[in-house]
């Protein structure tokens, strides 16, 4: 009865004992664990006072914000609570040698395994200061633990693998085999919008040239003063199957100086106005059957010098050239060219001025109408030679078989920029209907040298 008295009081004091110890030990752990966290949060707050001490006065607006980093390191303190192997294996690492003093009233494990900091890196002393919390609480809570390392390690992220298997057997045609078509569209509107066959353009000049001579110049002369207007308008048609139809207006008008001339101070060196029209319809290649007409006739009149009497005024000469044949039609990068043979032609002559004389015309005296039929002949090409310098040319020859009539205009246009050129005009004419002037032959030529604007649309 003695001895179990004795063995109950030994047994109340051991035990006594062992609870003081682990409330002791509890209680170490605690402050040991606050003490870790208050690390943790000085280090905040140091850091939020770097940023936003200067700032708290709202009469520091003005300055400007720093970039905060977050220390993403403690991460494994505000995630669920997960039991992690680098704890132990940092608590039992037999490597890790003592350099500071611990109480005697910490955890027993540290007392064997104490952590030099020194050692490490600013991460190596995060992962162990954060090691020794979570070893805390594995210790004192591990009801408190929700997941485990190995656990989370386990899981992959949500992945589908789908494989179409085609059949076996498949034809090829049955692969280029159109998709259906869904027909039903419901109303639909159509817009029909026509091509725009003809084409309208055209190109403008005005040019000037200037000639001064002294009057004790040693060989004589005079000054003169001369200005050429040219205007071209095209409106052509092509459906591009058969059909063509090509129009042009010229319209050509200059005046010059004549000091020499006391009756006329102006006169005019270039007065035209010229319509033509081409009907084709496409034979071979690039031959056509083709309906031509042309009317041309000038504006103003022209004196002899010094006297009143008129060579040339308007509709006096007014020619009408009507012709069949066949057209060749060349339309390159650089060349542009129509060739017109037409064996039956009718030229009409009127002379509407009884004080222009007709026979200089071809036409007999006290008439002013000539009718006459032939053939017909007519070139017109034009030539980008070089990219500042293009040819326009134009041969026209008709014949009655008795007479010939022939004309070879030549323009030769050197762009300077844009809007500005020199051009040079050479008219050569030959005409065995009228009567020559005295010591000249029917051959007949005009020249023209001019600077100044030129515009094309």
């Amino acid at each position: 009865m003695k001895f179990r008295l004795i063995t109950l009081i030994l047994f109340v004091v051991l035990t006594s004992f062992s609870f003081a110890q682990r409330k002791v030990h509890r209680a170490h752990l605690k402050s040991d664990t606050i003490s870790t966290i208050k690390v943790y949060e000085d280090l905040l707050k140091r850091t939020r006072d770097s940023y936003f001490k200067k700032l708290d006065s709202l009469d520091n607006d003005t300055m400007p914000r720093k970039q905060i980093e977050l220390n993403a390191k403690y991460y494994r303190l505000f995630v669920p609570l997960t039991y992690y192997n680098s704890p132990i294996v940092q608590a039992f690492n037999p490597q890790w040698k003592k350099s500071m003093e611990v109480e005697k009233t910490t955890y027993p494990i540290q007392d064997l395994f104490p952590i030099d900091e020194r050692l490490f890196s600013q991460t190596d002393s995060i992962d162990t200061r954060v090691n020794k919390v979570l070893l805390q609480i594995y210790v004192s809570h591990p009801d408190l633990v929700v997941t485990t390392e190995e656990y989370i390690n386990s899981r992959k992220p949500f992945q589908k693998e789908v494989t179409e298997k085609l059949p076996s057997k498949v034809k090829m045609i049955d692969l280029l085999a159109p998709e259906p078509i869904n027909t039903n569209v419901g109303e639909v509107s159509m817009l029909v919008k026509k091509p725009n066959f003809w084409d309208i353009n055209g190109n403008g000049s005005l040019q000037f040239t200037q000639n001064y001579i002294s009057e004790n110049w040693y060989k004589g002369g005079e000054s003169t003063n001369s200005m050429l207007s040219f205007l071209q308008l095209n409106a052509n048609y092509d459906d591009k199957q058969r059909l063509e139809f090509d129009n042009r207006l010229e319209i050509k008008l200059g005046f010059i100086t004549a000091p020499s001339d006391t009756m006329h101070t102006y006169k005019t060196n270039s007065d035209l106005i010229r319509l033509t029209s081409k009907l084709g319809v496409k034979a071979i290649n690039n031959w056509y059957y083709t309906v031509s007409a042309e009317f041309n006739t000038q504006f103003f009149s022209n004196y002899k010098k010094n006297t009143d009497v008129e060579i040339s005024s308007f509709l006096a000469p007014a020619n009408f050239l009507l012709s069949v044949g066949m057209d060749y039609k060349l339309n390159k990068k650089k060349v542009n060219l129509s060739i017109i043979l037409s064996p039956v032609s009718y030229n009409f002559r009127y002379v509407g001025n009884k004080n222009v004389d007709p026979t200089a015309f071809g036409l007999k005296k006290g008439t002013t109408m000539l009718h006459d039929y032939g053939s017909n002949f007519q070139c017109n090409m034009k030539w980008q030679i070089v990219r500042v310098m293009q040819w326009e040319t134009r041969l026209y020859y008709f014949t009655n078989y008795k007479k010939v009539e022939a004309e070879w205009e030549n323009t030769f246009n050197f762009v300077l920029n844009r809007y500005l050129s020199t051009k040079l005009f050479v008219h050569a004419r030959f005409d065995d209907g009228v009567k020559p002037v005295k010591d000249h032959s029917f051959f007949q030529l005009k020249e023209l040298l001019s600077f100044g604007i030129n515009y094309k649309w």
